[in-house]
Formats: C-alpha cells, structure tokens, sequence
C-alpha cells in the first residue's frame, strides 16, 4: 500500500509540473538528490525535522525556475501524523501542492555551472494553501561536474502560517495530538539539485 501511494505521489507531481516548462528546461530538478525541510516546534521545547518525499522542478534557460512540491508527500517519520498534516493543516484534497517561482539572473547561472560558488539574495515566491507571498531567499548556487548545479539556502527561510490561512490547520494539529502549544513561524530549508535538461 505504501509503494502505491509512493507511485501516485510522483505521478501527480510529474502532472503538475507544466509541459511548457519541462519543454525549455535549461536543467531538470534532481529528486532523488534533493530536499525540502521544515521544521516545527512544540511545546516551545522541541524541534522536528520533516520533509516531502516528491519534488518536481526545473530552471530555463532565462533564469525562471520552479519547484512543486506534492503536499501529500509529506513525511515527518510518524504515519498517523502524516495523514494529519495532509487531511487538517495541507488539506491536500482542495490544495494537493505548493510551489515555489523564481528569476535568476542567467549569467549567474552560467557562471556557477561552469564551476563557480556564488551566492545570491532570490526574491522567491511562495504559494501555499491558496496563498501567495513573495519571500528574500539567500540561495548558494554551486556548479558541479557536468554543468550539474546545487542550490541550497544559505539560512532557513521563516514561513509564517498565519501568511497562508494555515493557523486554523495547526491549532487542529495542537488540538488533536494534546499539545500546549505548535510555533506558527516555520524554518524551511532547500538542498537542490539540477542537472542539465536532456
């Protein structure tokens, strides 16, 4: 059962990354090499680590990049608390992703994929739960062999969720697991890999 819902996690994530994008595609986003993370904190006292488990994404070759994230991938190590992460603070029924937009400047890309480290402030925007806002990325852009590029942020982005309508989520979350209290201020992580489009 968890292998089915594995496949229909990356089928719904290949769905959602748009052919027009795929099509002009300078790289490709490498999943099996890449991360998402984020972390909560309950309590006031203890921090968690979680991921997603499907990523879909790509950057042209002006610079616009992607990454959709399938919601419904969520993994935070704890079954029961994955499917109430999708079903009360995701609802992945009427919100199955996110995604995350940007433009970089291609002459930064072209520099770090022939070998460079460079580091970038990226205004990225995020759209979450039916949300957009528009956040100040400090990105580190290192090419690698092959005009392979990894992207990572070089501080954690904060994701406050009252900016998406997801307090009513996680004061469902805090409910339902007895807690005293789970921070609404989000730090968010991106470890990417991109390896050029074929």
């Amino acid at each position: 059962m968890n292998s089915l819902r594995k496949l229909t996690h990356r089928l719904l994530a290949v769905l959602l990354l748009t052919p027009c994008g795929a099509a002009w595609a300078q790289w490709e986003l490498d999943s099996e090499h890449s991360a998402v993370n984020f972390v909560s904190i309950k309590n006031d006292a203890v921090g968690e680590v979680h991921g997603f488990g499907s990523l879909v994404g790509y950057i042209g070759a002006d610079g616009a990049a992607q990454l959709t994230i399938d919601l419904g991938s969520v993994q935070t190590q704890i079954d029961i608390r994955d499917e109430r992460m999708r079903e009360l603070l995701f609802e992945t029924v009427k919100f199955p992703s996110a995604s995350i937009t940007a433009r970089a400047d291609p002459a930064l890309l072209a520099a770090a994929a022939e070998g460079a480290t460079l580091t970038a402030e990226v205004p990225v925007t995020l759209s979450l739960h039916g949300r957009e806002q528009t956040l100040n990325a400090p990105l580190v852009l290192v090419g690698e062999k092959g005009g392979a590029l990894r992207v990572f942020s070089a501080r954690p982005l904060l994701v406050n969720a009252a900016d998406f309508g997801l307090e009513a989520g996680v004061e469902a979350l805090r409910a339902v697991a007895g807690l005293k209290t789970i921070s609404g201020a989000v730090p968010v992580t991106l470890h990417l890999t991109f390896t050029p489009a074929r």
